[in-house]
């Protein structure tokens, strides 16, 4: 529970009290005169909010049971009585409780509710669904949080692997039209010579290939499995982003039991997610094949499976794909998930068998996936990368 503020009353405080118990013998709760504490009118409000939610069966289906205009009021309510990050947690909640999930069907409904990742995740894996009508609010539902999710990541992304190709393709052996003169000067200063008022460089630096070339192919390859969600929005994002840089070539697909390429998509993050079909079986191997018959230029891919491992072909295969892989020069990831949310449930001893074979096997959060790419751009040892960051990382067994 979130400390008190000092400055709140004995009287606001027991209020408080009363608010998280509830009714019934709470409602006895009184200061140290024996006077019974009353709830202010919005108080009163916030209170049968809490009710509809948290309190008996009986009290939820009298309620708001399954009616629409009173789960959009309640949705409204709780927006104007609580702060957005208790907004977030009540709606989450009211998607078992109040069946919640399938009144978000309803265009109506979808207006009332405060857009959010966790929101996203749910309308994705209602996809198919969702009825025509519904079909554009939920898809402007969608369009907000990815935007607001773009927005944030997409400076560091940039960032991070511009900076990381453009280190990655310095060259001490650059032909003329490539040398970088500010930076072969600067190091070489100490060999300025005063009487000819130049300086000789012992070394030149520049760039092996011109800005406009491609430098790196990256392919996210993402589990459609229910527990995926989050890490799906969030990889829909980055692969915008990544797409965007004319240096790298980026590819995006996704898997079930079924493999579907949606790079043609990748400008919009929208119709990437209503692309997607969460739920169903897991053919890892089948993925992982359709992804290395897409690798041209091994030495130059990142191939980055973002799954939980939980295989349901057969393991043996998808493990010899893997190393197949890697063999062949990619560099590949296994990201166990790539989300906010806690530490994930994964096969271990497919992870372990990854990194047996080189393939480092770890959750990233999105705030550091753009660093996470950098490493691999440079050809670093991602398996370090993380450990350096503090992510628990999954070892050969």
């Amino acid at each position: 529970m979130t400390d008190v503020p000092e400055e709140l009353s004995v009287r606001d405080r027991l209020s408080r009290w009363r608010l998280v118990l509830g009714g019934d013998d709470a409602d006895g709760i009184s200061t140290a005169d024996g006077a019974t504490v009353q709830l202010s009118d919005d108080d009163i409000r916030r209170d049968r909010a809490l009710e509809a939610l948290y309190g008996d069966g009986s009290t939820r289906r009298g309620g708001l049971g399954s009616s629409s205009p009173r789960v959009a009021r309640w949705l409204g309510d709780i927006r104007g009585y609580f702060p957005s990050s208790v907004v977030q947690v009540m709606q989450a909640d009211a998607m078992d409780r109040l069946g919640l999930r399938q009144l978000l069907l309803e265009p109506e409904m979808l207006r009332t509710v405060q857009p959010d990742i966790s929101l996203v995740s749910t309308l994705v894996g209602l996809g198919r669904v969702i009825p025509e009508a519904s079909r554009e609010t939920a898809r402007s539902v969608v369009r907000q949080v990815t935007k607001e999710l773009e927005d944030r990541l997409r400076a560091k992304t940039i960032q991070a692997v511009s900076g990381a190709l453009n280190r990655s393709a310095r060259t001490r052996r650059p032909r003329h039209r490539d040398i970088d003169w500010n930076r072969t000067i600067a190091a070489n200063l100490r060999h300025y010579q005063p009487e000819y008022r130049t300086v000789v460089p012992e070394r030149l630096l520049g760039h092996a290939r011109r800005s406009s070339e491609i430098q790196r192919e990256i392919i996210l390859c993402i589990d459609q499995s229910g527990s995926m969600a989050e890490s799906v929005v969030y990889s829909s994002v980055f692969g915008a982003v990544l797409s965007s840089l004319p240096s790298v070539n980026t590819r995006l697909v996704v898997f079930d039991t079924e493999v579907v390429d949606l790079t043609e998509d990748l400008d919009d993050p929208v119709d990437v997610l209503f692309g997607v079909q969460l739920g169903g079986g897991t053919d890892i191997n089948r993925a992982l094949a359709y992804c290395q018959g897409q690798i041209t230029k091994p030495a130059e891919t990142i191939l980055v499976l973002i799954s939980d491992l939980y295989e349901g072909g057969i393991a043996e295969e998808m493990l010899r794909r893997a190393a197949s892989i890697v063999d062949g020069g990619t560099t590949m990831i296994a990201l166990l998930a790539l989300s906010d949310s806690g530490h994930p449930s994964f096969d271990s001893g497919h992870a372990a068998a990854l990194a047996g074979i080189g393939v480092p096997a770890f959750a990233c959060t999105p705030d550091l996936f753009p660093d996470m790419m950098a490493a691999a751009i440079e050809r670093r040892d991602v398996g370090e990368w993380a450990a350096s960051q503090d992510i628990p990382t999954t070892h050969e067994s």
